[in-house]
């Protein structure tokens, strides 16, 4: 099994990216460390209600964490198409964790499923880095 630690405050912080803020590596991040998805949690069918609401990470068909509060620092976590960390959960819990070593600088992602980028980021284009990378090579 891997061993999985949290991510210490020293090594991260939130920064300016290609799609608003996101989280930056600030030392180096091993496998396994991981940050949690924090927030209230609440009935999947009032979360439903709560059109273009951001930060609202879906545990099951009934439950729902409301990670809006400036507190829950995983919610600066962006998608990408090529992701260097997961999402996974228990009954009650959501974590993002690192799925490999990320250096000094990297920012962190994962990837936010199909359901969510269909609906939320196919409409305006990914801004991921590695989407940026391949339309700056397309327009070019």
């Amino acid at each position: 099994m891997r061993r999985t630690i949290p991510i210490p405050k020293t090594h991260y912080k939130v920064g300016r990216s290609s799609a608003g803020l996101g989280i930056f590596a600030t030392n180096t991040i091993t496998p396994g460390m991981y940050m949690e998805y924090v927030g209230t949690t609440i009935p999947t069918s009032e979360a439903n209600k709560k059109h273009g609401a951001k930060y609202l990470f879906e545990i099951n068909k009934h439950w729902t964490i409301d990670g809006s509060p400036r507190s829950n620092t995983a919610r600066y976590f962006n998608h990408s198409c090529t992701p260097n960390c997961e999402s996974t959960q228990t009954k009650t819990h959501v974590y993002i964790m690192a799925t490999r070593t990320i250096k000094n600088g990297e920012e962190l992602t994962y990837d936010y499923g199909e359901e969510y980028v269909n609906e939320f980021i196919k409409p305006y284009g990914c801004r991921c880095r590695t989407c940026a990378k391949k339309s700056a090579v397309s327009n070019a």
